[in-house]
């Protein structure tokens, strides 16, 4: 053997023992732990194989998140699917901050009022709406399934204001069930709503700290959702349409006023929405 391989193996040997000291150190210390999940590692259960899933499960991932979103219009600017895009992108930041959380396909088809007479966002074309006993049904069945696979939080992160209540009423029920008697179980169902808040309030508060108005910030397809928008999904944001939006308003579906609307605007939103959903996950999950 050279002296140049004897050198190299020697060095090899050096690195490796380092890098377990300090991985050994980094798990003791509560640097790394098996519920962190690798960087770059897929957090979209769609995107994984059963196995993979059962594996994550066990390795000390408990805690999905559904990202739910709805299908309607949102001016003549905004592509029906913004609730759903940014719905997936957002849970998707949570879960990679969290480092223990698992992202759940986005529910599409919410809650958007009476079609026969239409209602609402129904008399624009494309909105989907479904009836509230449906939708709630739909929103147990997915817990209950992931109930049966191990996982102990189930967070609802609802992106759009007129179903909360439904979220809520389908969290209590499940906790009501799931927690009484000798057959507790470990299961738990979340209603965020601390997301949607920061979404709307939160998101509003800062923009008006900017200098916006209340006019321009509006509360549909206005400054606030548009700006979220071109921050998450903006190949969703029709930029040529943004006057004409503006100057429709109500009539085209549009209440605010999104000519001013970036990126940037959104991305301090974005910011908002994630440390505040991080923030309330981790107690609840401290709480037990």
């Amino acid at each position: 053997m050279s002296s140049l391989t004897a050198i190299r193996q020697a060095s090899v040997r050096v690195v490796l023992g380092a890098t377990l000291l300090l991985s050994g150190f980094l798990a003791a210390s509560g640097g790394v732990s098996a519920q962190v999940q690798a960087p770059g590692a897929n957090l979209e259960l769609e995107q994984l194989t059963w196995t993979e899933l059962r594996d994550r499960i066990a390795a000390g991932s408990e805690t999905v998140l559904v990202p739910i979103g709805g299908t309607e219009q949102n001016g003549p600017h905004i592509a029906l699917g913004k609730h759903n895009l940014r719905a997936q992108v957002l849970a998707g930041q949570i879960a990679q901050a969290l480092g223990h959380a698992l992202v759940a396909p986005v529910l599409a088809y919410v809650p958007e009022g009476a079609i026969e007479p239409p209602a609402g966002h129904m008399r624009f074309a494309g909105t989907v709406s479904v009836p509230e006993a449906a939708f709630e049904a739909l929103l147990e069945s997915v817990a209950r399934s992931f109930k049966r696979h191990g996982f102990r939080e189930v967070v609802f992160l609802g992106d759009h204001g007129g179903y909360q209540k439904n979220l809520q009423h389908v969290a209590d029920k499940l906790n009501r069930e799931w927690h009484a008697g000798a057959a507790s179980s470990p299961c738990r169902v979340h209603a965020l709503v601390d997301y949607y808040r920061a979404a709307q309030d939160g998101h509003a508060k800062l923009l008006q700290a900017r200098g916006f108005s209340a006019a321009e910030i509006g509360s549909h397809a206005g400054l606030a959702d548009t700006a979220l928008t071109l921050a998450t999904a903006p190949s969703l944001v029709r930029r040529d349409q943004l006057a004409r939006a503006a100057k429709a308003g109500e009539r085209e579906g549009v209440r605010g006023d999104p000519r001013a609307a970036s990126a940037e605007l959104g991305q301090i939103g974005v910011d908002r929405i994630v440390q505040v959903s991080v923030a309330a996950i981790r107690e609840r999950i401290q709480a037990r």
